[in-house]
Parts: C-alpha cells; structure tokens; sequence
C-alpha cells in the first residue's frame, strides 16, 4: 500500500517564512529604486548570506575554533531581513523612501560580496601544516666525547647508505692490513670526516 508523504509542520513553517521574508525584501529594494531582476536579487543575496553565515557557524564551532567572524555576518544577514519585514509592516511609506534606506540598499551588494569572501576565504587552521613554515629542527643525538668531538650533533632519523658503508669496509681492512688490528670509532671518523654518531653507527655495521 503506498504510504501518503506527510508534510513536515516546521518544513512548512519554513517555507512560509522565507517566501514572506523573500517578498518584502523584493518590496523594499524595488520602493528603494532597484526595478526588474534587480529587485529579485536582493533577497536571493540576503538569503544566501545568512544560510552561508550558518554553515560556516556550524563547521567553525564542530572544529572548536573561534566563530566571531561568522556570527557578525549572520547577523548582518538577519538585521538586513528582519528589517525589511518590520519596513514593509506600515512603518514606512514605501511611496517616499528616505535616502539613508536608499544608500543602505544601493551598497547592499558591495557589502554581502565582502562577507560572502570572507566566509568562504578563510585563513589557515592551526591544526593544519604551513607549507611556508620552517622544516621542524633534526633531532640531536647527545653523547660524552673526548676532545675534539662535538657533544651534540644533529643527525637526522635515516639508516647509513649502503655506499657509505662500503667505503668504510675498505678504510677498516686497509687499517687492519697496516696494523694488525681493527680500526676504532675515532680513527674511523677521522678517516671519513662524519660526526661522531654517525661514525658509531657505521662502525656498528663493520662490527
């Protein structure tokens, strides 16, 4: 059996609302001198800030960041609408409209143009990477050397290449074929001119 879809009383609610509030902001911009599509864009641009104002309220706040910016322009968007509903209501002639409501009206555009840039332009969170920021520092590998030896040298997290290590194979078989014993950590640094960890690590892998 094909089940009746059952209107929603806040969906129509809404709907009421909006067409109303669309209404008298087409009649107070076409009262203030904006005639044809000019007219019906206002409210369009009135709306569409607000519900962009929102949304941006919205993910703003889900992400626990600061939400000022977006309440200014949604209450931009909501005096514009409110008073538009309260100018239409007998309040004021719209056969005489004052100048201040005709510059405010005129300026309209310029001025939702701004706030829609702004809520969409955002800058860029603290939680996110600066690709302009400087490279996080290496970490330091800390050790008690004798002299001569830096006490702290910063090398990064990468295992030593193979090619280096190669070389080193040989440096320790020519010390060992001229000494009769095999080449120490020291010697071994000396010889490749590397700091001293990562001489310990090469001497590591001879070992």
């Amino acid at each position: 059996m094909t089940r009746l879809a059952r209107p929603d009383a806040v969906l129509v609610q809404a709907v009421i609302a909006g067409a109303l509030s669309f209404s008298h902001l087409h009649d107070l911009a076409e009262a203030a001198g904006q005639h044809g599509w000019k007219a019906w864009a206002y409210p369009v641009s009135v709306d569409l800030l607000l519900v962009a104002a929102w949304r941006r309220l919205r993910t703003l706040r889900d992400a626990g960041e600061p939400s000022r910016s977006a309440w200014c322009w949604f209450a931009v968007a909501l005096v514009a609408s409110l008073g538009a509903n309260v100018a239409t209501a007998g309040l004021l002639d719209l056969g005489h409209v004052p100048d201040w409501l005709r510059i405010l009206v005129a300026g309209w555009p310029a001025l939702a143009f701004l706030g829609g840039t702004l809520l969409v332009h955002r800058p860029t969170s603290p939680s996110e990477p600066d690709p302009d920021a400087a490279p996080a520092p290496l970490p330091v590998v800390e050790r008690e050397t004798g002299p001569g030896v830096q006490a702290a040298t910063a090398l990064p997290a990468a295992t030593v290449p193979p090619a280096l290590v190669a070389h080193a194979q040989k440096i320790a078989a020519d010390h060992r074929t001229r000494t009769g014993s095999d080449i120490d950590t020291e010697t071994l640094r000396a010889r490749l001119g590397v700091p001293y960890p990562l001489a310990e690590a090469i001497a590591a892998q001879l070992a």
